[in-house]
C-alpha cells in the first residue's frame, strides 16, 4: 500500500480552542461493500480502499492530539458474511498490522485491540501482539481497534468476569458501581468517546460501544468510508465543537 501524506492540522488553524477538540473519537466504518459494487468493484476491494482512510484518521487524530480513536473493524454479527469476505477480512487485518507498524512508530501511536481473540486466526494474532508490544511505549494517540467486538458481547464478558471475583470472595455484590463496570470493561483506562462517527448514512449504533457511548455526540455522513476525506473528519470535529453538552443537566 502506497503512503499518501495528508494535511496536518491543529485545533488553531481549524479555529477552535483545544478545548473544543474531542479527547475520544468512535468511528463505526461502514459502507465498503456497497462503494465498491457501486464502483462496479468486488465488495474486497471496498475494504482494501478502506484502510487508507484508516490511515488519514490516525495521522489527523496524531496532529490534533486527540487521545483516543476507536475503529469498528469487525463486529460479532460479521461472521455472517460469505466465507471469501471472512477470509480476505482476517488477510487484510493481518496485512494492515504489519505495514502500519513504520507509521504507527513514526507517529507515536499506541495500539489497542478490544473484542474477542479467541475466534481470530492465530497469524493475525501473532502479527497483532507484535505489533501491540512494539507500540507499547508509544506516548500519542491511543488507536482502538474494535475486533471481533460487540457490545453485548463486551458487557457480558465484563459481568462474568465481575461474577468470578463475587465467587472468589474478592468483590462484594454492594460494592458494584459505574466505575467498577467500567473498570471491567474492554476500553479500562480509556475516557469515553465524546464523538460518535458513522459513515455510510446508516442512523443506528449498531451493538458498539453501548456501554461507552451514552453522552457521545452522533454525527452521520452518507458518504461510505472508502470515499470519508481529512476534509469530511474535520467538519465533524467542527460540528462537535458547535454541539451544546449537557449531560441531561440545564445549560
Amino acid at each position: 500500500m502506497t503512503h499518501v501524506e495528508h494535511s496536518r492540522c491543529t485545533a488553531e488553524q481549524l479555529g477552535l480552542p483545544s478545548e473544543a477538540i474531542p479527547k475520544h473519537i468512535a468511528i463505526i466504518m461502514d459502507g465498503n461493500g456497497r462503494w465498491a459494487e457501486r464502483q462496479g468493484k468486488p465488495r474486497i476491494e471496498g475494504h482494501r480502499h478502506g484502510v487508507k482512510t484508516v490511515r488519514m484518521v490516525s495521522e489527523t487524530c496524531t496532529s490534533l492530539n486527540i487521545e483516543a480513536v476507536t475503529l469498528y473493524c469487525l463486529s460479532s454479527e460479521n461472521w455472517k458474511r460469505p466465507p471469501a469476505e471472512l477470509e480476505f477480512l482476517m488477510h487484510l487485518l493481518e496485512q494492515y498490522l504489519i505495514e502500519e507498524r513504520r507509521l504507527l512508530m513514526e507517529q507515536g501511536l499506541r495500539l489497542k485491540v478490544i473484542g474477542r481473540r479467541d475466534r481470530l486466526p492465530a497469524s493475525v494474532l501473532k502479527e497483532m501482539d507484535k505489533t501491540l508490544q512494539m507500540c507499547a511505549e508509544n506516548q500519542g494517540t491511543q488507536l482502538v481497534l474494535a475486533i471481533d467486538y460487540g457490545g453485548r458481547d463486551e458487557l457480558t464478558r465484563s459481568v462474568q468476569k465481575l461474577g468470578r471475583q463475587i465467587a472468589a470472595g474478592e468483590l462484594e455484590p454492594d460494592a458494584i458501581t459505574e466505575e467498577t463496570i467500567q473498570q471491567a470493561l474492554d476500553t479500562a483506562g480509556l475516557p469515553d468517546p465524546d464523538l460518535l462517527i458513522r459513515t455510510g448514512g446508516d442512523m443506528r449504533i449498531s451493538n458498539y460501544l453501548l456501554w461507552q457511548i451514552s453522552y457521545a455526540e452522533i454525527w452521520v455522513t452518507e458518504r461510505c468510508w472508502p470515499e470519508f476525506t481529512q476534509d469530511n473528519f474535520l467538519q465533524s470535529i467542527r460540528e462537535f465543537a458547535t454541539r451544546q453538552r449537557r449531560f441531561g443537566g440545564l445549560l
